[in-house]
């Protein structure tokens, strides 16, 4: 481990990556083993729809009516967060696993309700990035209008055709 003085004091203190040290290989697998347990990312959920039959879940979308018909998944169901608790048994099948986004990283409506379908007896997933990192890396989605398809964010998503992140 490389270490840097302080102006203040003699005593080296690591940079502000190492301050706080990395976990155990053990604490590490259990942390990043729950984390895949609670989220999907949109390629992952990208590629199990794009292959056809059934995915084996269905995706959520937690947004507002003006924000559903801005732009949403194809073949998603519309499930404001708001009216999880009252609508959610009559959507969704508790033995169909659920995967929730909203608008995007910067939003935690897809949490919310996300909690509020576990607190339901729901099993679900998180989908990192929402609807905003679903567009960027050119997935096509729907709007009132019709399906639209956009140029792919080359800072987001491979700049080759494929759908394939090689992650």
């Amino acid at each position: 481990m490389v270490m840097t003085a302080t102006t203040t004091t003699d005593a080296f203190t690591p940079n502000a990556v190492l301050r706080v040290p990395p976990a155990s290989p053990a604490a590490a697998v259990a942390h990043f083993g729950a984390s895949l347990a609670f989220h999907a990312d949109v390629s992952d959920v990208a590629s199990a729809l794009a292959a056809g039959g059934d995915p084996g879940f269905v995706v959520v979308d937690t947004r507002s009516a003006a924000s559903w018909d801005q732009g949403h998944l194809p073949g998603a169901v519309h499930l404001p967060t708001a009216l999880v608790p009252e609508q959610a048994e009559q959507l969704l099948d508790k033995a169909v696993p659920v995967v929730t986004y909203c608008w995007g990283p910067g939003c935690n409506g897809a949490t919310r309700a996300a909690l509020a379908l576990a607190q339901l007896g729901f099993q679900v997933k998180e989908m990192l990035g929402g609807f905003e990192y679903w567009a960027r890396e050119g997935f096509a989605y729907e709007t009132w209008e019709g399906p639209v398809r956009r140029e792919a964010d080359p800072l987001t998503a491979p700049a080759a055709d494929t759908d394939d992140c090689g992650c």
